[in-house]
């Protein structure tokens, strides 16, 4: 049997890892200085989804919640906030 704190190291890990997986993509934009081939609606949608499970695990006075969602609410909203700084340079405007 998996002890409570096992399961809790392991779900802390696998969120922090899932979260970090929008700062490779954020820093290929930054690097290309160009955000051409990334898809708004999804940022936006994955935004939204981040941003409810780390008000949840404010809620719940949750830290794995809280740690995991609070890396993937910033890498989102970096993403997001690149790829419309980027296109709008690209438009000149």
């Amino acid at each position: 049997m998996i002890s409570d704190q096992a399961i809790t190291v392991l779900v802390s890990t696998a969120g922090v890892l899932l979260s970090l997986g929008y700062y490779p993509q954020a820093y290929r934009i930054w690097r290309k200085r160009s955000a051409e081939d990334i898809s708004t609606p999804a940022y936006i949608v994955l935004i939204l989804g981040t941003n409810i499970y780390l008000a949840y695990g404010f809620y719940r006075h949750d830290p794995v919640l809280i740690s995991g969602f609070l890396l993937g609410a910033i890498g989102s909203w970096l993403i997001l906030f690149l790829t419309l700084y980027y296109r709008r340079k690209r438009m000149g405007l």
